[in-house]
């Protein structure tokens, strides 16, 4: 039988910057499709119409201030930010780490400094949105969506290449 792999280590990138030590906790982006529901004549039920992909977002806890995100605020350019997260995966049954790297561009949408209260911790939280998305496992792309380019690559298979060849890009 083999163990689930679980996340021993993290770090997270601010457009090249290494925030190691600094950031307490990641919230992964939720991949989400749009879909509708469809029931045309002569279908006994509705069947779910796939849209497109749904907005992306990571969300992520500092442990004070960070004047370099800060300064990040605002930023007119969709991809303007870079984050890169930085993870190793492991079971209880095998030595080996699985290496799973989250890249996304975007700008930040939500800056929350917290409460300021003297001698008590307090979390800077970031949510940043985000028009690029990557996840790779050991350097193996798995997932690559590129919202501003009508691009979602899954496994190696662009899904959405008849669609853009249909609509001239």
């Amino acid at each position: 039988m083999s163990m689930p792999r679980k996340l021993k280590g993290f770090n997270l990138f601010h457009n090249g910057t290494n925030f190691a030590g600094q950031v307490a906790e990641v919230t992964l982006p939720k991949l989400t499709r749009k879909m509708e529901d469809y029931q045309g004549g002569g279908m006994s039920g509705p069947i779910k119409i796939d849209f497109g992909q749904e907005p992306i977002q990571i969300e992520w806890t500092c442990g004070g201030l960070m004047r370099d995100v800060l300064a990040q605020y605002g930023i007119m350019q969709h991809d303007g930010v870079l984050l890169r997260f930085a993870g190793g995966y492991q079971a209880e049954d095998t030595p080996s780490v699985d290496a799973i790297e989250i890249v996304i561009r975007g700008r930040h949408s939500e800056i929350d400094p917290g409460t300021a209260k003297a001698k008590e911790d307090t979390a800077f939280k970031v949510t940043t949105v985000a028009s690029y998305y990557k996840l790779s496992i050991n350097g193996e792309d798995i997932i690559e969506i590129d919202l501003i380019n009508m691009m979602e690559n899954i496994n190696g298979n662009n899904l959405l290449a008849p669609l853009r060849m249909a609509v001239g890009l």
